[in-house]
């Protein structure tokens, strides 16, 4: 027996607003699925405006044959929430905003993708030169900790602290927006995609052969420009 074909993306989010948020102001369309990107488990990212409900909220379900995440605000906790994840360094919902699709017209909409548009172009703020210390030291202690370790189990799980840390110092420190998971890689190759594929292969080597001179190495490349590994004479106040 054949599957029934489920609607597509757009039209199940017309679909899902229309019967669910009958009364919003606006509405988006985000995600992969605008991007291009989608692949046979991406869910649909809706952005919802509502001015008339009290408290912001997520929501996962599963709707018309597609998985669904659903952010519903008002028009003060989108700023809020705007403001959060300029601080983090983060834009999950500024980018959701500027690459959405209109579902749902309003007299505001347009210039809320707008101001997500003008954050995203921004960027992060910078980072002080005690972040970037602070940062440098910690990066070193981990990197000792894996040039040192002789524990194939250990290694494995430095290595990763390592990367997490080298990827958010690259980016932070070139006033670049972080990502997690599959963001990271992303985020990276905004910043730069020839320097991503040697973060890539570095990791990927050192994971495929034990070899862990190509990290070594990328990590010195990563601080040098920053003044190299930090220890001697740090200290926290």
């Amino acid at each position: 027996m054949d599957m029934p074909t489920r609607l597509s993306a757009l039209e199940t989010a017309q679909k899902f607003v229309k019967e669910r948020f009958p009364d919003c102001d606006a509405a988006l369309l985000a995600g992969s699925v605008t991007r291009g990107e989608a692949t046979a488990t991406s869910d649909l990212d809706i952005v919802v405006f509502d001015k008339d409900i009290a408290t912001p909220r997520r929501e996962s379900l599963i709707a018309y044959g597609w998985p669904i995440e659903v952010f519903v605000h008002n028009l003060q906790s989108y700023k809020l929430f705007f403001e959060s994840d300029i601080k983090r360094a983060r834009p999950s919902l500024p980018r959701m905003v500027s690459e959405g699709k209109v579902i749902r017209e309003s007299d505001f909409v347009r210039e809320i993708i707008d101001e997500a548009k003008r954050i995203i172009e921004l960027g992060p703020e910078e980072l002080t030169e005690k972040e970037i210390e602070l940062k440098r030291y910690f990066i070193t202690d981990t990197l000792d900790d894996f040039i040192g370790s002789d524990n194939k189990a250990e290694e494995i799980f430095i290595a990763a602290t390592l990367a997490e840390q080298l990827q958010e110092f690259v980016l932070r420190a070139n006033k670049r927006w972080i990502g997690k998971s599959k963001w990271v890689v992303r985020e990276l190759n905004h910043y730069d995609p020839v320097f991503t594929e040697q973060f890539v292969e570095a990791f990927s080597n050192y994971y495929s052969t034990g070899n862990k001179n190509m990290v070594i190495e990328l990590a010195e490349q990563i601080l040098e420009p920053f003044g190299g590994r930090l220890f001697d004479g740090f200290s926290i106040k």
